[in-house]
């Protein structure tokens, strides 16, 4: 449908309004905390890095890394802190506990001693949580309050409270939940977020309940922190924003415990794109960003080694897919029929009666991310976007492996030389006793290759297949040793594309350049989960020897 980045660029410009002189609001990501709490999911250190370098790419205002010193992952994580561009890395934590002064507390000292340059604390605000759940009084949660956020600002720290189940609090008894945050404001916060904890609050009752926080409480400082479990975090998210919140909290996808926490990309696709927020209000996405918005949700879910949902809103493959007859046709002559807004927006595709162009557009936005200049009259673009389809519809899904849709592209376009071709591979494994008397299983590798015309066997022994294999492939590739050798596996993710007795294997493999700290992801894809998995290793190593090729 748009063929011409300028014309793209104007039309998602106008979608958005321009709207800089508006009241702005704040995107505040807790995915690198809330996220972690999600069936299924355990982060890595990488992981978490990763995650918040996207974040920063698609410039939220805050990210909310973890709790330091609450556990080893989280602690490190603050040792060792991404260096971010627009976001500001924030700490979360508790505020002091009653009958110790803050200096005292160790888990609040933690927190407000990160190094980070804001912190965020929760508080309780429903009387009966205070009284029952914490054993004290009233009066000693609101100096908890107060002083917890002083001695935030004494380390310099942007200080945020959030009020923990404010909404049930609020309908309990709104006159102690009301100066809960009030007193929170009064002792410096920037921000006091009303969470509505249980997830079940409804956007009427969120507006309203907002609006009388706004009598107190500038809007200015006020955002919301919703959970999901009536599928109303978006929409109450939204409904706070009309009731005078400023900041918005959530994570990439929808993560968090139970069912989830508002999703931060449907919310950014709203406040950007729908008329009633982006005639009044502005963020600091922008355009460039919004278009990224696909590419992102998808990559945190290959991160996390979850298939991203087909059908979510702005990002899903099935966002903007139509199925033949009365709907296609109305597509083919208005798209606006069936589509509340252009897929090319936010990084989407329309999967139906897409024409050629449109689908370059596409493909020109992905090599443009990854600085491959290509024309778009450039005949070639044909055959790059044949050969994705047919690699998608085979279950290969590039989202999550730049390094193999690089490679993928390098090589129909010419730019790939052969490094080395694999003549055969074999793997072992083996359960044995060692001379200990320790039963253990080994895994043998051999593989061979040929480089200029001079075929090299390689043998070695590793932990498990895919281990063998690696060091079996890098243990001698002449002259190119001096740069294999530095290469180091990190990751190894597994999927079953299709299920049943020959399911498809989809593997994913994250390599690392010791000496460059360069980290790449490739992928492969079979019914064999050897072949898949040697697949992305062969794919790992010509990456990095193209690079060095490259400059």
């Amino acid at each position: 449908m748009i063929i011409d980045d300028k014309l793209l660029k104007m039309c998602i410009n106008n979608a958005m309004k321009n709207n800089t002189s508006h009241e702005k609001i704040y995107i505040f990501d807790t995915t690198l905390r809330d996220g972690a709490q999600t069936r299924g999911i355990s982060f890595s250190y990488d992981d978490k890095i990763a995650i918040a370098k996207l974040l920063d790419g698609l410039n939220v205002d805050y990210i909310e890394g973890g709790w330091p010193d609450a556990n080893p992952l989280d602690t490190q994580f603050f040792a060792h802190p991404p260096a971010l561009k627009n976001a500001k890395l924030t700490a979360f934590g508790m505020t002091k506990r009653a009958g110790r002064s803050s200096s005292n507390d160790v888990g609040l000292q933690a927190v407000i001693q990160a190094t980070c340059p804001a912190a965020c604390l929760v508080a309780k605000s429903w009387d009966t949580q205070v009284l029952e759940a914490l054993k004290i009084s009233l009066k000693e949660n609101l100096i908890a309050i107060s002083e917890s956020v002083t001695a935030g600002l004494a380390t310099q720290k942007e200080m945020m409270i959030d009020c923990e189940h404010f909404f049930d609090g609020y309908k309990s008894n709104p006159q102690y939940a009301l100066q809960c945050a009030k007193t929170a404001f009064d002792a410096g916060a920037r921000w006091v977020v009303l969470c509505d904890t249980n997830g079940g609050t409804l956007p009427g009752e969120i507006e309203k309940i907002v609006r009388e926080v706004a009598k107190i409480i500038p809007n200015a400082h006020i955002g919301i922190h919703a959970h999901n479990d009536c599928e109303m975090a978006v929409a109450n998210s939204l409904a706070a924003v009309n009731g005078g919140a400023r900041q918005i909290q959530g994570t990439l996808n929808g993560l968090g415990e139970r069912c989830g926490n508002a999703n931060l990309i449907s919310i950014i696709g709203a406040l950007a794109l729908k008329t009633e927020y982006n005639q009044n209000y502005s963020t600091n996405i922008t355009p460039e960003n919004l278009a990224q918005l696909t590419h992102i949700s998808r990559t945190v879910d290959e991160i996390l080694n979850r298939a991203p949902n087909p059908h979510a809103a702005y990002v899903g493959k099935a966002a903007f897919a139509h199925k033949g007859g009365l709907h296609a046709s109305a597509v083919a002559l208005d798209p606006n029929t069936y589509e509340h807004v252009a897929p090319e927006f936010v990084g989407n595709a329309r999967q139906i009666l897409v024409s050629d162009q449109s689908g370059k557009s596409n493909v020109l936005a992905a090599l443009k991310r990854l600085n491959i200049e290509v024309e778009k009259e450039d005949t070639r673009l044909n055959k790059i976007l044949t050969t994705l389809k047919q690699k998608e519809a085979e279950g290969f899904s590039f989202e999550g492996a730049d390094a193999s849709f690089e490679l993928l592209v390098r090589r129909i376009l010419g730019q790939v030389p052969e490094f080395f071709d694999v003549k055969s591979f074999r793997v072992l494994t083996e359960q044995r006793y060692s001379a200990k008397g320790i039963k253990e299983t080994i895994s043998e590798a051999v593989v061979k290759v040929c480089i200029e015309g001079t075929d090299i066997l390689s043998v070695a022994e590793g932990t498990g297949p895919v281990h063998a294999l690696d060091l079996a492939l890098r243990n001698d590739l002449g002259k190119y040793q001096h740069i294999t050798q530095n290469i180091e596996l990190i990751d190894y993710k597994v999927r079953i594309f299709q299920g049943g007795t020959d399911a498809v294997t989809r593997v994913f493999i994250e390599s690392r350049d010791k000496t460059t700290c360069e980290h790449w992801v490739t992928l492969g894809v079979s019914r064999n989960s050897i072949d898949a998995s040697f697949q992305a290793l062969v794919d790992s190593l010509v990456f990095r020897l193209m690079r060095a090729e490259l400059g």
